[in-house]
């Protein structure tokens, strides 16, 4: 038997590696409040001012803010910022129910100024950030998300400290993104988009395809689709269709068809301007009692239990002002 030694050399002399120290443009301290709100169309608050910064985006419809002595007009897809110390209220436009993000935290870092005074529009990441911090949000702390005088967060005893720093990083993440994607275009005043239109379906990325189909759904919730009706009017496969909603949202698309649906009826009941009956003919539903069992299903509670949880709560806060 031959024993061959092995060669040490390059273990004796170990190559030397030197780091670097990556800098943190954003790091969020803490974290005050986390919202997300279904507001009926009177939903007002009389506003404050506190010493951390304060985001307002609308998910869904309209509302009007106050930043200082500014009033403006927040649309859906939007999102605002309110500085350390500024004084800022918001309230819905008495036609349309709004949902709302609202988050509050610290982060004392100098690039921090670029938001001050800022609304932005926010694109398809940027989106699903913010959807990847309430999911997280839902699972790390106790107790509703939609109470608008809530001071104070509190850790759920069960949940796991990745949902945590996950909350943080999607957060920072989202403030890198706005930042860079921003900087440039509000320097020289412009934007560089491709309209959808000016291009054929099968040339667009996924994100593209799911928002022009997502805007053809939120175009037919009057409608009862299905998928060869929306595979037919998409130019696209079922196939595909199914994986680009399962990628997307992890759900089928009927199923998301669904509960854009639900999440429209939950605003037209918040709104008051339709009963029950008015509101599933409109949204294409056979009957009252098919509509009534598809939206318990969808949020756990009947419409009367909704527009009851939604107005109490609405009631509790005016009492505390």
């Amino acid at each position: 038997m031959h024993i061959v030694a092995a060669n040490t050399d390059h273990f004796s002399n170990p190559k030397k590696y030197y780091g670097i120290q990556l800098q943190d443009l954003f790091h969020i301290e803490e974290l005050f409040s986390l919202h997300y709100f279904e507001y009926m169309s009177t939903f007002s608050f009389p506003g404050e001012s506190h010493d951390f910064w304060e985001f307002v985006c609308v998910d869904k419809g309209e509302v009007e803010i106050g930043a200082g002595p500014l009033t403006h007009t927040l649309r859906r897809g939007e999102i605002a910022f309110h500085y350390p110390g500024e004084f800022h209220w918001v309230k819905a436009n008495g036609k349309i129910a709004p949902n709302l993000i609202v988050i509050s935290f610290s982060c004392t870092d100098p690039a921090m100024e670029f938001f001050r005074g800022k609304i932005l529009h926010l694109e398809g990441t940027e989106r699903r950030l913010l959807a990847g911090i309430i999911a997280e949000a839902g699972s790390f702390l106790e107790g509703r998300l939609d109470d608008p005088y809530q001071t104070s967060l509190q850790i759920r005893k069960d949940t796991s400290p990745v949902c945590g720093q996950l909350i943080r990083l999607h957060l920072e993440e989202l403030l890198l993104s706005l930042y860079r994607r921003n900087q440039n275009s509000l320097l020289t005043g412009e934007v560089s988009r491709t309209p959808l239109s000016d291009r054929t379906l099968s040339e667009n990325t996924d994100a593209e395809l799911f928002s022009h189909i997502k805007n053809y759904l939120l175009s037919h919730l009057a409608d009862h689709l299905t998928i060869e009706q929306i595979c037919h009017d998409n130019l696209i496969s079922r196939s595909r269709l199914q994986k680009l909603f399962r990628d997307s949202e992890g759900t089928g698309v009927i199923e998301y068809y669904s509960a854009l649906k639900i999440s429209e009826a939950k605003s037209m009941i918040r709104s008051g301007q339709m009963n029950f009956t008015q509101i599933s003919e409109y949204l294409g539903y056979s009957s009252i009692h098919y509509f009534s069992r598809q939206f318990k299903r969808s949020t756990g509670m009947t419409p009367s239990e909704y527009v009851s949880s939604i107005r109490a709560l609405a009631d509790e806060g005016h009492k505390k002002t």
